[in-house]
C-alpha cells in the first residue's frame, strides 16, 4: 500500500491565503480621510479639518502648528473648518497631513496609529498602546 505524502506547513499556509477573500487580506486599518474644501478668494477652505484631525486623534492647534510651517502659509480653525491665508492644491494639503501621521501619530515599531503624545520632563514622546514602543518626536513643530 503506498503511502501518501502530507502536505507541507507552507503548501498548507499558501492554500490558505489563496482560499481567502480579498477584502480580508488587506491589513490597512486607518486610512486619513482626504482634505475636502474650496478656494474663496486668496484662501483656502478645508471643510473636513475637524474630522481628520478626529481620525488622528490629535490637537487641531497641533496640527495647525505643523501646517504652518509646513506649508509656509497662515492659517486658523473655526469650528471643523481649517482657514488657510493663501491658496494650496489638496494634492499638497493631503501630502503634509501625511507627513505629520508618520511623525506624530504611526508608531514606528509596529505602523499602528494606537498612539498617544506624552511629555516627560522636557520630551516628548510618542508612546504607542499596541506594542509599548516609546520614541521622541520634535517638540517644536
Amino acid at each position: 500500500m503506498p503511502v501518501e505524502k502530507l502536505p507541507s506547513y507552507d503548501e498548507l499556509l499558501e492554500r490558505a491565503y489563496t482560499l481567502l477573500p480579498e477584502r480580508v487580506r488587506v491589513k490597512e486599518r486607518f486610512e486619513i480621510p482626504p482634505v475636502r474644501g474650496h478656494f474663496q478668494g486668496n484662501r483656502t477652505i478645508i471643510t473636513n479639518f475637524g474630522d481628520i484631525a478626529q481620525t488622528l486623534r490629535r490637537d487641531p492647534e497641533h496640527m495647525v502648528r505643523y501646517l504652518t510651517k509646513a506649508l509656509a502659509a497662515p492659517m486658523e480653525v473655526q469650528g471643523n473648518l481649517l482657514i488657510i491665508g493663501r491658496k494650496i492644491k489638496a494634492q499638497l494639503i493631503n501630502q503634509k497631513i501625511d507627513q505629520y501621521a508618520k511623525l506624530f501619530v504611526i508608531c514606528p515599531e509596529c505602523g499602528k496609529p494606537d498612539t498617544v503624545l506624552v511629555k516627560e520632563d522636557r520630551i516628548v514622546f510618542l508612546r504607542c498602546q499596541a506594542c509599548g514602543a516609546k520614541h521622541p518626536v520634535p517638540e517644536r513643530v
